[in-house]
C-alpha cells in the first residue's frame, strides 16, 4: 500500500481526515506538511477543549493526541473520544512511562508514540492503524464471511459483532484482534503472532497492547457467569476454543491476560 492509497478513505477518493491535537507549533507544522504531501487531510486543534466539537463537525478518520493540553486532560479527552467513536486514535506524547502508554490503551488509544519521534516512524504507525481500521481482504474460500462461537457471532465482511442477538461496539483495533483469534479458532496465538498480525512488523515488543486489548475484549465479550471466550496460556499466548470443545487439556478456564 502506498501512502497515497492509504490516505483514500475505503468509500471514494476523499482523502482521509487526520485531527492532530497539538498545542507546539513546530510539531504541528511538521506533522501537517507531512500529512499533507502524502494525500492526507490534516485538521489542527490546539485547545483540548474544542476538540469533541470537532469530532463531530470534522468526522475525521484519526486523531493524533497529545496529552498534555490546555483546558483538556489528555486521558480523559482519550476516554470521551473513544465513548462517542471507534476512530482511530494515537496518543503522541513526551510522557513515556509505562504507565502513562497502559492508561492511555485503557482509555481507548490504538498506539501510543513517545515524543521526540521521527516523522517517517509516525507516518509507519498511522499507515498500520489505518490498515487496522480498515476490512480485512483475505482470498476468496479461504475464511467464512461469518464465524461463530456460542452465542457470539462475528461477521467479518460487516465488521460487526452480536453477543446473543444484541450488538456488540468494537473499535477497529479490538475488532482485528477478535478476527485473528477468530479465523484460527482452536490454535494457540502468541503475543508476537498477534502483534504482528494486528499491530504490524515492528510493534513484536509493546506486549501490553495484547494484555490491555485481552482485557477489553473480555469485558465486552464476556459478561459476569458466561463461559470464557479467550483463553490465556501462560507465557505461551491465546486462543478461542470452539464452543463444542469443552477445554484444551492444559488451559486454565480463565487467567489474567
Amino acid at each position: 500500500m502506498t501512502d497515497q492509497q492509504a490516505a483514500q478513505t475505503t468509500t471514494g477518493p476523499m482523502p482521509t481526515r487526520v485531527l492532530i491535537v497539538e498545542d507546539d507549533p513546530n510539531i504541528v507544522d511538521l506533522i501537517r506538511a507531512n500529512l499533507t504531501v502524502r494525500g492526507f487531510d490534516p485538521i489542527v486543534s490546539t485547545d483540548g477543549g474544542k476538540v469533541l466539537a470537532l469530532l463531530e463537525t470534522e468526522q475525521p478518520d484519526m486523531v493524533l493526541l497529545d496529552l498534555m493540553l490546555p483546558e483538556a486532560d489528555g486521558f480523559e479527552l482519550c476516554r470521551q473520544i473513544r465513548e462517542r467513536s471507534t476512530v482511530a486514535i494515537i496518543v503522541v506524547s513526551a510522557r513515556g512511562g509505562e504507565r502513562d502508554k497502559v492508561t492511555a490503551l485503557n482509555m481507548g488509544a490504538d498506539d501510543y508514540m513517545t515524543k521526540p519521534f521521527g516523522i517517517e516512524e509516525l507516518l509507519a504507525r498511522i499507515l498500520a492503524t489505518l490498515r487496522r481500521t480498515r476490512p480485512a481482504r483475505t482470498a476468496a474460500g479461504t475464511v467464512p464471511s461469518v464465524i461463530s462461537v456460542g452465542d457470539i457471532v462475528i461477521d467479518l465482511a460487516g465488521q460487526l459483532v452480536r453477543r446473543a442477538g444484541a450488538e456488540v461496539h468494537l473499535t477497529p483495533t479490538e475488532f482485528a484482534l477478535l478476527r485473528e483469534l477468530a479465523v484460527n479458532q482452536g490454535k494457540l496465538l502468541s503475543r508476537a503472532h498477534l502483534l504482528r498480525r494486528v499491530w504490524g512488523r515492528g510493534y513484536e515488543t509493546e506486549t501490553e497492547y495484547v494484555r490491555v486489548y485481552i482485557r477489553r475484549l473480555r469485558a465486552k465479550l464476556e459478561p459476569p457467569g458466561s463461559a470464557p471466550l479467550i483463553l490465556t496460556q501462560p507465557r505461551a499466548g491465546y486462543r478461542i476454543v470452539p464452543r463444542d470443545q469443552p477445554g484444551i487439556p492444559g488451559a486454565p478456564a480463565r487467567t489474567a491476560p
